[in-house]
């Protein structure tokens, strides 16, 4: 990881946790100066935090963690997994779907360093899962990883995003689509922050079942490229005024 004083134009991406996501997220940290996981904000059911697309002979299908003892309200480093049997079920089931892809050892090998740490919640899992990703495809060795919970910065919606941008000295916010219906991107300018959207490229690469999508879990990526995936992953933004015409 490099110094953060020593960046000029400090960029940071804020964003849930989310369980083996796709790639469109790595485009996100492979842009980001700083990467704060979202973890102590309220866990949204049927949510990408635990459940993620696979593609397979049958279409897509949902690899989903189960989850025990949820109520409402819950802040996401507070949701406890399952401790039912499930893991095996899911690396049985990856391996079904890429039974014919090239790199498919590559890919169980990395769920299974995953699930072989004996994680009790949702915010570790799902994180674990990102940063061994990343790790693998050597993406993001310029990014700094921080949780949200761990800032100590108080707040709502946008206005919290917002002074955690100031408190890391950031001059850029990087965000997904999802915000354009709740982000007032002239409250951020008006404090010296730009915000910027991904401009995600969506790049094909060979897939088995079928047509390409670009929609399923970053784990087909690895399945089919291996750790040439990585040269896939090639970020750009777009200004907010510029996203939002």
């Amino acid at each position: 990881m490099v110094d953060v004083k020593d960046i000029i134009n400090m960029k940071i991406v804020i964003s849930q946790p989310m369980f083996f996501p796709w790639v469109g997220l790595f485009e996100q940290i492979q842009l980001a100066d700083i990467y704060v996981h979202y973890n102590d904000v309220q866990f949204s059911k049927g949510s990408f935090v635990n459940r993620v697309q696979i593609k397979t002979n049958k279409g897509s299908q949902w690899l989903t963690v189960p989850l025990q003892n949820l109520t409402l309200g819950q802040e996401i480093r507070e949701v406890e997994l399952s401790q039912k049997k499930w893991r095996a079920s899911h690396l049985a089931f990856l391996s079904q779907s890429y039974a014919k892809a090239p790199y498919k050892n590559d890919m169980i090998k990395l769920v299974e360093q995953v699930y072989n740490n004996d994680y009790t919640d949702l915010s570790e899992l799902a994180i674990a899962s990102i940063e061994t990703v990343c790790r693998y495809l050597g993406i993001g060795n310029h990014t700094n990883f921080l949780y949200s919970s761990y800032l100590g910065i108080e707040g709502k919606s946008d206005q919290r995003v917002l002074e955690i941008v100031k408190y890391l000295k950031g001059t850029t916010y990087v965000t997904g689509h999802g915000a354009r219906n709740y982000l007032d991107h002239e409250l951020f300018e008006g404090e010296g922050v730009n915000v910027e959207y991904m401009n995600y490229q969506k790049k094909a690469y060979p897939q088995l079942h079928g047509g390409f999508t670009p929609y399923v879990s970053v784990l087909d990526l690895i399945a089919n490229m291996g750790q040439e995936g990585g040269k896939i992953i090639s970020p750009t933004t777009i200004n907010w005024k510029e996203f939002l015409k």
